[in-house]
Formats: C-alpha cells, structure tokens, sequence
C-alpha cells in the first residue's frame, strides 16, 4: 500500500518545511556570530568567568547548530534524490531514502531541542551575573 500511495509529490512536501527550518537555522547561526565577536571583545576587556563559561556555552551550541544545519541539507538532498528515482521508476529505493531523508530530518529537530536547552543555560548564567550585589 505504501509504494502505490508514494509520488514524486511525495517529497516534495519537506521542501517549504525544510526551507522554513533551514531560515531558523541560519539566523541562529548569524546572531552567534555576531554575539561569538561581543564576547571576545567583552573578555579581552575583562577576564571573567561568566563571560568564559559563555564562550564554552557558545561553542557547544555552534557545533549542535552546524551539525543541524547538516542533517537538515542532506535530509533535502536525499528529498531530491528520492525524487529523481522516483522519476526513473525505481520506487523502492525512493521510499528508503526519503525514509532516511525523513529521520535525518527528525535527528536535526532533536538537536535542535537539544540546542534551545544549550541557550537556555546561557540565558540563566547572565541572569545569574545580574542577580549578584
């Protein structure tokens, strides 16, 4: 049943929901350049070890953002191919590569989580640094 309700449309679903998440992605990933340059210039200033552990913190979620930029571009890619086989006739392996497309997709939206948990720590240590007398 699955093979027969399988089209080349198929795929093409994950295209705005994909684009839409890669958007998200990329403008994490800007701001954490832009905050990657304030904090260097804020502990060149001053050697502190809130700012140190916000670097450390930073770094964590600049690795997590790269690698779910990366699951989520081959999960495309894969859509793309899945749909060129599809294309072809080769239905079987369509359906197994956009199964893969599917669960690439899903490990990038767990790191994502993953990642939001990350910047919520950030968060609290500034909150943490404004609470002290």
């Amino acid at each position: 049943m699955l093979m027969e309700e399988f089209s080349l449309v198929t795929p093409t679903l994950l295209f705005s929901a994909v684009s839409l998440i890669m958007l998200a992605y990329t403008n994490r990933f800007l701001s954490y350049a832009q905050l990657v340059r304030r904090l260097k210039d804020e502990y060149l200033a001053n050697h502190s070890s809130v700012t140190a552990a916000q670097i450390a913190n930073l770094r964590r979620r600049l690795h997590l953002t790269r690698l779910m930029q990366l699951l989520c571009i081959t999960s495309l890619l894969l859509c793309v191919v899945s749909m060129l086989l599809t294309f072809l006739g080769f239905k079987t392996p369509a359906v197994v590569i956009f199964g893969v497309a599917l669960f690439l997709l899903i490990c990038s939206l767990c790191l994502s989580v993953a990642e939001l948990l990350i910047s919520t720590k950030a968060l609290e240590l500034h909150l943490n640094d404004l609470e002290k007398p």
